[in-house]
């Protein structure tokens, strides 16, 4: 209830949004800048927006389901591999985002 008071009351009319302080403090993005407008624009249904604000909120949830199958089902060699696989795409994200050559992955507004 908090975040959707946030999101669909809060940042309307205050537009006040939440800074991103890495962002702020080096001018790269880093692997979460975008999330806030990510989950605006699911709430307003427009995936392909969501997408373009910030791509890992699509690609970690899946991973995440999948570790936490594989450690509830005591497979402790697979929760392992997912974790490992989940930091590093993440830490891989935040890195590549800020190449020149991969701008388009940089929290982008279509409009």
């Amino acid at each position: 209830m908090g975040g959707l008071f946030y999101l669909k009351i809060w940042l309307p009319v205050t537009n006040i949004p939440v800074p991103c302080v890495f962002h702020e403090l080096t001018g790269l993005y880093c692997p979460g800048c975008g999330m806030t407008r990510t989950a605006l624009s699911l709430l307003n249904l427009d995936v392909y927006q969501a997408i373009r604000y910030n791509l890992l909120a699509f690609l970690i949830p899946p991973l995440y389901i999948a570790y936490t199958l594989a450690n509830k089902n005591q497979m402790r060699w697979a929760s392992r591999w997912m974790m490992a696989v989940m930091l590093t795409v993440t830490l891989m994200f935040g890195l590549l985002r800020n190449l020149p050559a991969l701008e388009w992955l940089a929290p982008t507004t279509l409009r």
